[in-house]
């Protein structure tokens, strides 16, 4: 094909493209990716077929252009993502801290009761946690490794499970919200009841330190990501119980806005505990100094994102 001809039969679309780069019209991604494909064809062509000529130059200009816009996009999702994760999901954190902390005083007060309850009947966690699982238990620790229970599965088909459980647990206790915050309420007791019926399980066969240095390995992650998504449910619950000045429908919407931010928040700690769950946790031989090194860099992360962190954040915006 002649040069003249192959520019005539191409004119409209590099027309477009220059309008386009002209304009720094915004592309979405996949426009970008497709006009960028259609251009490499076009600009390969022409290379094999007039490789000193203006049109080469000429298309290798809006090729450029094209391929521009195609990085651009993606920079600009990844910095979405970045966005969200450092200053949307601390700030809506710090606007409802209240929800936080009544979250986490009903989970303490609701451990305390499995606790108690189970220091005053032995039998209480057979209730809590099921026959089956407190025989296993007691099987396991006749043999001499009480935490065996987290060494029977394959590390990775266990991280698949856990991370599936602990995303429909955090979701109940997120979605039960829209009653009225009761139902998310009554989650958060159902947890904290069995994790302090459950730790003092061990306490009473003389287990304490060594059952805490391997639960929370996991558990200071997975427990706090369903306290979190317990705030994010009473955030929820309490826009329809607390409209104010707002209808109830614009309050319900606006308050479900925010507590969703704050589940997709917690999406990279269920991933992480169940982590920790299927690939640390099982090692019980390593150092109680280790352990309890992963625990409080645990802790003081959940800590620092979801407290200190936010209050920071805050008086910046605020400032």
């Amino acid at each position: 094909m002649r040069e003249a001809s192959f520019l005539s039969q191409n004119e409209e679309k590099f027309r477009q493209v220059e309008q386009i780069l002209d304009k720094d019209s915004t592309l979405t991604p996949d426009e970008s990716a497709n006009l960028f494909v259609e251009l490499t064809d076009d600009l390969s062509y022409s290379r094999t077929h007039y490789p000193n000529s203006v049109s080469t130059k000429y298309l290798n200009s809006l090729t450029r252009g094209i391929f521009q816009k195609l990085t651009q996009a993606r920079r600009e999702k990844f910095d979405r993502v970045w966005v969200f994760w450092k200053y949307e999901v601390p700030l809506v954190v710090f606007k409802h801290r209240k929800k936080l902390l009544y979250a986490f005083l009903f989970f303490s007060l609701s451990m305390a009761i499995g606790i108690i309850s189970t220091h005053y009947d032995e039998a209480f966690p057979r209730a809590v946690l099921g026959d089956e699982y407190v025989e296993m238990t007691l099987a396991n620790i006749e043999k001499g490794d009480p935490m065996g229970v987290y060494k029977d599965s394959e590390s990775n088909s266990m991280f698949f499970r856990i991370t599936l459980n602990n995303v429909r647990v955090a979701s109940y206790t997120f979605i039960a919200g829209l009653l009225f915050s009761f139902g998310s309420y009554y989650f958060l007791f159902m947890n904290g009841v069995m994790v302090g019926a459950f730790q003092y399980f061990f306490v009473t066969k003389g287990l304490f330190w060594q059952s805490a240095l391997t639960i929370w390995i996991h558990g200071t992650i997975e427990i706090s990501s369903i306290v979190i998504a317990g705030a994010a449910g009473i955030t929820m619950g309490n826009s329809l119980l607390f409209p104010g000045t707002y209808p109830r429908k614009a309050s319900l919407i606006k308050g479900a806005k925010d507590a969703l931010k704050i589940s997709i928040g917690l999406i990279p700690l269920f991933l992480f505990a169940a982590f920790l769950e299927s690939y640390v946790t099982r090692l019980t031989d390593v150092s109680n100094a280790i352990r309890g090194g992963v625990i409080l860099v645990s802790a003081g992360f959940i800590l620092w994102y979801f407290v200190i962190y936010p209050r920071t954040l805050s008086k910046e915006y605020t400032a």
